[in-house]
């Protein structure tokens, strides 16, 4: 996938928040998790939307549409029965062209984010998909899309988009976690964030397996949105 991009960074260390950061407007996690040299490598624009505090009950809403969507046999049927523990990874083709929302607000709980996609379908109700971004782990950067699932991730940067990379799949059993064997993991994914000016940015998600091949492409295209407050009570 990074064929023709600059090489990216392997970030290793962790985001430490300050105080000043915190109650500055600015959320620099990302910025620390990465690193100076790497965080300075992306667009601007990129810098921006991840740097942006969400405060309280704040949000922020990007409006875009699917434009590609592509699976094998294998990845197909990989969607599909993950629908039973909340269908983490798209699996319906004819969300292409139809729109899709993303939404991002804090989850005070874990210090960490929620992330909400929505994706339109031909018929029936829009896709779904949830999950939670920490900032712990070996990495420093975890994914949970329930049931205890979570996905331990790398950042990696080039001069036109920052990449989440699975690096180990793993069971959070109460205070326990439990790696999944290598074996049984279904591939390496990638979520990238990829610049695409004037106030757009594209999404992409791809799981490819090492012997079943590309098993999930997802392409979208986002447009930029502001921090929307919560009502007062």
């Amino acid at each position: 996938m990074f064929e023709t991009r600059d090489k990216p960074s392997l970030p290793r260390r962790k985001p430490i928040q300050t105080q000043s950061d915190l109650s500055s407007n600015q959320d620099l996690r990302f910025k620390n998790l990465l690193g100076a040299a790497a965080w300075t490598r992306l667009p601007r624009a990129i810098q921006r939307r991840f740097s942006k505090r969400l405060m309280d009950d704040a949000s922020l809403a990007y409006q875009g549409r699917v434009t590609q969507m592509q699976m094998n046999t294998v990845g197909r049927a990989l969607a599909l029965a993950l629908r039973a523990i909340g269908a983490p990874l798209p699996f319906d083709r004819t969300s292409i062209g139809r729109s899709a929302v993303v939404t991002v607000t804090e989850d005070p709980a874990t210090g960490g984010q929620f992330w909400i996609r929505q994706y339109g379908r031909a018929a029936g109700f829009p896709q779904m998909v949830g999950s939670s971004k920490r900032f712990a782990g070996p990495t420093g950067l975890e994914e949970y899309i329930g049931f205890g699932i979570g996905i331990s991730l790398k950042l990696e940067s080039t001069t036109n988009g920052l990449y989440f990379v699975s690096d180990r799949y793993f069971l959070k059993l109460g205070q326990r976690r439990v790696p999944i064997p290598k074996w049984a993991e279904p591939g390496r994914l990638v979520v990238g964030h990829e610049e695409l000016g004037h106030g757009q940015f594209r999404f992409t998600l791809e799981l490819a397996h090492p012997l079943f091949g590309r098993l999930i492409w997802q392409d979208a295209t986002f447009q930029d949105a502001e921090i929307v407050r919560g009502i007062p009570s």
